[in-house]
């Protein structure tokens, strides 16, 4: 099949105008498309941002008129107010405790995973080693397998080795995530080997490839994983919840879930801390939004 060709074509003025058949055409004008395609997409930025704004008016109400007519929008602006910040601030038992334990097993979950799932990931691209294949494959099948099916399994095995309550249990068996591994060796496997072998005549460790070579040319996708990991291990809650026993330890999604219970529910605390729990995710994806959805599209620009 042929490549398509460029044409010339004289105007009545006696200019030339090069038609290029292969140029995309918009069945609008190009103003009338741009201008729907702006409505449709501040439209849907609108329908997801409205749940935030409703839990944010709910954090001036008082937390049982919640419970009794619900979150909404329509409410009376003079009987909003600083009640729940006010108790936040002086009276909130370990909430604070609780989102310190939430911030510090993140990061260090998130900067586990993404070190020991890119490392594992370059021995897949990089090497040709025996067993290979079939090393992979099980990653793959790993994918397939719901945590539930683990979870029996793993609890017994921590409490047989007595490492029950202890935030080292929360992270190590899962540093090598089988998503994140896939991820990684994905787009390792778009990077040229020739910079490798660069890297080793110029006379570069192995180690010092991956450090300094590798890594720093996929801060996409880094970024988009450690975005993923991160979302994950901040809203985790079943695995915390079975080896965690002690308050102090407890992660914010515990936490406020123990502020319901049959003999008092701390509603007021319950919606703002709910609310103020949603700020480091917010934040985190703002920060990184555009390494992510490099790192999410990098797969799709290879040819």
């Amino acid at each position: 099949m042929s490549a398509p060709t460029t044409t010339t074509v004289p105007t009545p003025s006696g200019e030339r105008v090069t038609s290029d058949p292969g140029r995309r055409r918009y069945p609008l004008p190009r103003a009338m498309f741009v201008t729907i395609q702006s409505v449709f997409l501040a439209v849907i930025g609108l329908i997801v941002l409205v749940p935030l704004a409703v839990i944010f008016v709910g954090t001036f109400q008082d937390g049982g008129e919640i419970m009794r007519s619900g979150l909404r929008l329509d409410v009376d602006v003079s009987s909003l107010r600083l009640d729940n910040y006010v108790m936040l601030l002086t009276d909130s038992g370990l909430y604070f405790r609780w989102f310190a334990n939430s911030v510090g097993l993140t990061l260090v979950q998130v900067a586990g995973t993404l070190l020991v799932s890119s490392f594992v990931a370059y021995g897949f691209a990089m090497y040709d080693f025996k067993g290979k294949t079939a090393a992979f494959v099980a990653v793959l099948l790993l994918m397939t397998v719901p945590f539930e099916i683990m979870m029996l399994p793993l609890y017994v095995m921590v409490n047989d080795l007595g490492l029950a309550d202890s935030y080292a249990v929360i992270v190590l068996p899962f540093l090598a995530a089988s998503v994140t591994i896939f991820f990684f060796r994905q787009y390792f496997t778009g990077i040229p080997k020739e910079l490798l072998e660069a890297g080793r005549v110029d006379g570069v460790t192995e180690f010092g490839i991956f450090f300094k070579v590798v890594l720093p040319i996929s801060r996409p996708a880094l970024a988009a994983m450690g975005i993923l990991n991160g979302m994950v291990t901040w809203n985790n809650f079943l695995w915390p919840l079975l080896v965690l026993r002690s308050a102090e330890k407890f992660t914010l999604p515990i936490g406020l879930n123990t502020l319901l219970t049959p003999y008092g529910n701390n509603y007021d605390l319950l919606i703002i801390g709910s609310f103020f729990s949603l700020l480091p995710v917010l934040v985190l994806f703002l920060c990184f939004q555009r390494f992510f959805v490099a790192g999410m599209t990098a797969g799709a620009l290879k040819g």
